[in-house]
């Protein structure tokens, strides 16, 4: 690396500071999203500094297109070029915005397009053998109360470890949400879910620490971290007999596609899981279609050979 991209390195950290900041508190992105930007943002810095580049507004299209081209040919899927993009966007346009570069480089750079992946969920007969778990004891009840409101209200993990005991409603039966970039919204929960709830939180009292405000506490009465739900839910899973590795976001993916399949309301499914565009919703019309085609191709006498 010449002297030049040294002084760059020096002279831009100010800069970077002041992007991870503004994502941080003025955007409420999360800390994975975050870790995410990071990574790609050094990773294009890195490949800029290998190419002598001196200074932001050395940075022009030319360049982003060599490093899509790069990553590419690395193997990186159209998904993580597109974030990749995202995050190089993102930077040039709170830069531009404070005088520091006078263009966005990648504004006119496509990525490849990335296959649209279909969600993976469960049946309605799976979930209900999941969640027909008979364990003793309060992590078991636990374990309990945090399947029901993953599936029965689409909950996130990340939203579901934040939950507070304040933002239970019980008259409205209704939780309090904080989710993605700090948006909030109220969730309906049903009769299962109160049921695990109240048998939970009996429970709770013999766990949480005096000042804890967590909804669902760890054996060490702290607020559970989301790795240790994942780890839950996969042994109950294997216990339960289902065969595929099961995660917590495959309740939330099955949520929607259930509710959607039964009601056919995109704007209220759109509504629960808290998305901020229809689009990414539509993704389970999608999966609601592949249903119907594979029942059209079991029943219909003209669709088999």
């Amino acid at each position: 690396m010449s002297e030049a991209v040294n002084a760059l390195a020096a002279s831009l950290l100010k800069d970077l500071d002041r992007f991870y900041n503004y994502l941080e508190s003025e955007r409420r992105y999360s800390s994975h999203t975050l870790s995410a930007y990071r990574r790609d943002i050094k990773s294009f810095l890195g490949f800029c500094a290998s190419n002598d580049v001196a200074s932001w507004s050395n940075i022009d299209e030319h360049q982003v297109r060599k490093f899509v081209a790069l990553q590419h040919r690395k193997g990186l899927s159209g998904r993580s070029l597109q974030r990749q993009l995202s995050a190089i966007r993102s930077l040039f346009g709170f830069l531009c915005r404070h005088h520091l570069a006078v263009a966005n480089p990648a504004k006119g750079v496509p990525a490849p397009k990335a296959p649209k992946r279909l969600p993976n969920t469960l049946g309605v007969d799976q979930l209900n053998n999941l969640l027909a778990v008979t364990g003793e004891g309060a992590l078991a009840c636990r374990d309990m109360a945090a399947m029901e409101l993953l599936y029965g209200c689409g909950l996130r993990l990340s939203e579901l470890t934040k939950l507070n005991l304040v933002d239970i409603d019980w008259q409205q039966q209704t939780l309090s949400i904080s989710g993605k970039g700090n948006k909030h919204r109220r969730a309906p929960f049903g009769q299962k879910a109160v049921a695990a709830l109240k048998s939970w939180l009996k429970q709770r009292a013999t766990l949480a620490k005096q000042d804890e405000t967590a909804v669902f506490v760890s054996r060490n009465g702290n607020r559970i971290c989301n790795s240790s739900i994942q780890q839950r839910i996969k042994k109950w899973a294997l216990q339960q007999g289902l065969d595929s590795n099961v995660y917590p976001h495959m309740l939330r993916h099955s949520f929607a596609s259930h509710v959607l399949e039964s009601s056919g309301d995109l704007r209220a499914v759109q509504e629960l899981l808290g998305h901020a565009n229809l689009s990414t919703t539509q993704i389970y019309t999608h999966l609601d279609f592949q249903h119907l085609a594979g029942v059209y191709d079991k029943a219909h006498p003209r669709s088999r050979k």
